[in-house]
């Protein structure tokens, strides 16, 4: 049977090297996880609690398009406790992870051909999305001055119909702040180009809080998950927030696409909500797995990196050290056991020379790690 031409996606090189350590897993080696943007915790106690009383309960069957009208109340609240920002609970919309709602928005905002920015480097799956819609992405190179954010001379002559930004983002962890943000917002508006931030790392910050750009415009979509601060990956469970006269329209996108998101993963994010006190313990162990990696990577010889305010990244240039940041990415986990991230999956142009490294596991699988690519690097020097 024929392929379309949208179907033509690029594969998600995490996910390669994911099955890669795992391969090697399966031999008998033991591999340091540096590869993937997952938590080592699962979902707080609360919320597992709160899903085995509910199977006992409830059928948990469909819920309506636009979610549990419970957790989109406790989602508004967010706003008013982390950014004191009053948000009517209609416009948000619980969604299936954030991948889900990257989906419904671009759906919502673009047609087919719209040219769409994105910061490069940056998340791969915007692109790959984007592009199985019928999209054209458009990547922006992004520069070390800027600390590889956009700024809007960066797409003055673009032509978009919108542009995605992301902050804590993946795989820099640099964040905008609220100038760059307002910036960011009055250039697109200016093109009429939509303005969509993915904030899924927000929560995860470390010296200064995360700006929100609903604290400067409601003209805008927002994006966020339970997947990162919540630790829920697994549980595919996100929300967006859209302006009011968006609201019917993406609730139709919604019931054709996915009915809802889990009904179950629902239940767990309400009282995921309430236990942030677990959750700022898992904030301190990154904030400590990010001082050993601060230290340790430059100490190994990984010395130009751009610097993470939040998320739970480091990326690297490797540029003096290779040009093929796959190959050097599978050498490193033959020879040293640590999975990393080539940056091949963030930068088409520029990321043959880049590696991410996640700090999200436990802070003595990040010291290990540390300790063997320091002897790793000092073998492949001599």
């Amino acid at each position: 049977m024929r392929n379309s031409t949208r179907s033509n996606v690029d594969p998600f090189i995490v996910m390669d090297v994911m099955e890669a350590a795992r391969q090697a897993e399966e031999a008998g080696r033991h591999i340091i996880h540096m590869e993937v943007g997952q938590p080592s915790t699962g979902a707080p106690a609360g919320a597992r609690r709160a899903v085995a009383d509910a199977l006992e309960q409830d059928a948990l069957g469909y819920t309506v398009a636009l979610g549990n009208p419970e957790l989109r109340k406790r989602i508004a609240t967010l706003y008013g406790d982390w950014y004191n920002v009053d948000l009517n609970p209609d416009r948000v919309v619980v969604t299936p992870g954030s991948s889900g709602a990257f989906t419904l928005a671009f759906t919502a905002l673009f047609d087919s051909g719209d040219r769409v920015g994105i910061g490069a480097p940056g998340y791969p799956s915007y692109r790959q999305i984007l592009h199985a819609l019928g999209m054209t992405p458009v990547d922006i190179q992004t520069d070390p001055e800027n600390r590889l954010q956009p700024v809007p001379s960066d797409f003055a002559d673009l032509d978009l119909a919108g542009l995605m930004v992301a902050s804590p983002a993946n795989p820099t962890g640099t964040m905008l702040d609220s100038a760059a943000m307002q910036g960011l917002i009055e250039a697109t508006q200016e093109q009429g180009a939509a303005f969509i931030s993915d904030e899924i790392y927000h929560g995860l910050e470390y010296e200064a809080k995360a700006v929100t750009a609903l604290e400067l415009t409601d003209d805008c979509y927002v994006i966020n998950s339970f997947s990162k601060f919540f630790s829920m990956t697994g549980w595919r469970v996100g929300w967006m927030v859209v302006p009011e006269d968006h609201v019917r329209v993406v609730e139709r996108i919604a019931q054709n696409m996915f009915i809802c998101a889990p009904h179950a993963s629902q239940v767990a994010a309400l009282a995921a909500m309430d236990c942030e006190e677990e959750m700022r313990g898992n904030l301190a162990v990154y904030a400590k797995n990010r001082e050993l990696m601060l230290k340790g990577l430059p100490e190994a010889g990984f010395t130009k990196i751009a610097p993470p305010d939040g998320a739970f990244y480091v990326y690297a240039d490797v540029s003096e050290l290779t040009t093929d940041s796959r190959a050097f990415a599978r050498e490193i986990l033959d020879e040293a056991g640590v999975a990393v991230t080539p940056g091949l999956d963030f930068d088409p142009v520029r990321g043959a020379t880049t590696l991410r490294f996640s700090y999200a596991r436990s802070t003595a699988d990040i010291g290990e790690g540390l300790k063997r690519l320091k002897t790793f690097m000092a073998s492949r020097a001599s």
